[in-house]
């Protein structure tokens, strides 16, 4: 598969990471042409200044990595995030809000932030390995309808990341309406592609230097 690096999310979540590890990882985005860096909000201005004009998306994650905060901080944190360079946000979904049939809840909470993200690209983590395949497919139909730009298989943090049968199960549930980001545990080249031909249009990776230069 020609050019892998445009699929790929440059990951770098770790609450331990250091500034020269951030460096680092924006070094190698502007390097490899990845699609975007997957940061902590913290680093987004110093990513959003190392990366101008290097074609490099600024990604940042939103409720992370569990979901359960309030809307009202959700937005908050998108619309900050926004103001300080992200072209893009990953929020994730509120996982017990779904679990319990609170669909118009879920629905809400991603709208507020698809409003405070004002044309940026939204991505709705669902994580997959706390869900039901009928609730992955009404989680992936909720973020449709609130008008978010992708969904997303997994935070990284959880019990299991990203699988080919979520992947399918998640394009064949939004069809052409949406994007698919497979995010956690795709370590090599060979996890990347059955990925992408299992229906995803985005990686998110901490492996991508290793996945394109295989």
């Amino acid at each position: 598969m020609n050019n892998l690096a445009q699929y790929i999310d440059h990951t770098l979540l770790k609450p331990n990471a250091e500034e020269n590890d951030i460096f680092k990882l924006l070094e190698e985005a502007r390097q490899y042409q990845f699609a975007s860096v997957c940061i902590n909000p913290f680093w987004v201005k110093t990513a959003a200044e190392k990366l101008s004009g290097s074609g490099v998306k600024v990604c940042t994650v939103i409720g992370f990595p569990l979901g359960a905060t309030t809307s009202e901080a959700k937005a908050f944190e998108t619309k900050k995030a926004i103001e300080d360079g992200a072209d893009e946000v990953d929020m994730v979904l509120n996982i017990g809000a779904l679990k319990s049939g609170k669909a118009d809840i879920v629905e809400d909470d991603i709208r507020a932030v698809v409003k405070a993200a004002q044309g940026r690209l939204v991505k709705v983590i669902i994580e997959t390995c706390l869900l039901s395949d009928e609730e992955k497919e009404q989680a992936c139909r909720l973020a449709v309808k609130a008008g978010a730009d992708f969904v997303k298989t997994s935070t990284g943090f959880s019990t299991g990341g990203a699988t080919v049968e979520d992947v399918q199960l998640m394009r064949k549930a939004v069809g052409e309406k949406a994007g698919v980001k497979a995010s956690g545990g795709i370590h090599s080249k060979a996890d990347a592609e059955a990925m992408i031909a299992a229906g995803a249009t985005r990686i998110g990776a901490s492996s991508g230097v290793q996945i394109v230069s295989e």
